[in-house]
């Protein structure tokens, strides 16, 4: 295993800039997904690591070995690198053992090693009663867990993954993720997975790495990245927050549509507009009035509100004071909730809003 380190690394298509100045540690046996929206720059930025691309500006190394710069950089055969690709690009004329043992054949290794480590590779993926088939007998799960055992069994340095469940339907996805996360703690490669899908990234990742236009917006444990988010658009990108914007007060308060709201994170500077983040599972709807010693302002506003049935909760939409539509998510008392308003669709109300001031 390896570290894997980008050093200002920068690439360019004529005027456009795809990665911007990337700085980024990836210590040996962690896993970092490289999360953000199309075009934000991550699949270029996995393709400079795999070396299928030479950057414009800056370098990589892994280990203490740089194998990409602008002036030199080390063919992908060369970098002991495995990468799985969306379409997991599996031999079709060759059975499962065959196509996990082929980058074992390629190094020349006796028959009889190769023969041992796929058997072992297959049991570990679950894929042993299935050693004899082709490709196109497969299930999309099996056709991943085949190209997944086919990069480890090489036992590379580095292991590449873009978007590799992207083609799975969503309960495969989800099995396939815990599969991904549980091979990774068995055989702890470094590993950079490339996602747009937070909840892959969530539940595979060691640290994620958001980004947004060619750059690192932040990199964080998913905890930090979802309770601690340090913009705007990772507020936004990760978990569906509510965002508002207000005048900044103080260190810990901002003024919004006349309420002084108390907010928790880095200090905005003082007198200027400042934006929050709301979770939509953070804000509770009751039919009850809030305990009066705790509220320091509140006033009574019509709004047009929406009802929307989603699964196992209520998505609740609401415009007023020139906001645009904030979102709430309501778990609990979901029937009360309906049959207050009157089932699914518009309703006017007025609504309470409360300050709560240090509170």
């Amino acid at each position: 295993m390896a570290s894997v380190e980008l050093r200002h690394l920068t690439k360019r298509y004529d005027a456009a800039t795809v990665v911007d100045d990337v700085s980024l540690a990836i210590e040996h046996g962690l896993l970092v997904c490289l999360l953000g929206p199309s075009g934000c720059g991550k699949t270029t930025t996995l393709r400079l690591i795999a070396g299928f691309v030479e950057p414009t500006a800056g370098e990589i190394a892994v280990g203490e070995r740089v194998v990409s710069a602008p002036s030199r950089t080390l063919p992908p055969e060369a970098r002991n690198m495995s990468m799985i690709f969306q379409s997991y690009a599996l031999w079709p004329h060759m059975t499962v053992a065959e196509n996990v043992g082929y980058g074992l054949m390629l190094r020349k290794l006796p028959r009889d090693t190769i023969a041992k480590k796929v058997g072992a590779m297959l049991a570990t993926t679950k894929l042993a009663d299935l050693a004899s088939r082709y490709p196109g007998e497969l299930s999309g799960g099996q056709q991943q867990r085949v190209a997944l055992a086919r990069a480890l069994i090489v036992e590379p340095e580095t292991l590449l993954l873009d978007e590799p469940l992207s083609n799975l339907d969503a309960n495969l996805r989800e099995e396939m993720r815990f599969e991904v996360r549980r091979l990774h703690d068995q055989y702890r490669y470094t590993t950079v997975y490339v996602t747009h899908d937070q909840s892959e990234a969530m539940t595979t990742a060691d640290l994620i790495a958001v980004m947004n236009a060619g750059r690192i917006e932040q990199l964080g444990t998913p905890e930090d990245i979802y309770a601690r988010p340090r913009s705007e658009f990772v507020a936004r990108f990760i978990g569906s927050s509510n965002i508002v914007r207000g005048k900044v007060l103080d260190a810990s308060h901002i003024m919004v549509a006349g309420v002084p709201i108390a907010c928790s994170g880095a200090a905005p500077a003082a007198a200027r507009d400042a934006a929050i983040a709301i979770r939509q599972h953070e804000i509770r709807i009751d039919t009850n009035p809030p305990d009066g010693r705790r509220v320091r302002l509140g006033f009574q506003v019509a709004v047009e509100l929406e009802l929307v049935f989603v699964s196992l909760y209520i998505e609740i939409r609401v415009q007023f004071a020139g906001i645009k539509r904030r979102v709430v998510h309501v778990h609990q008392n979901c029937a009360l909730l309906l049959e207050h308003f009157e089932g699914i669709g518009h309703h006017a109300v007025d609504l309470l809003v409360i300050g709560a001031g240090s509170e």
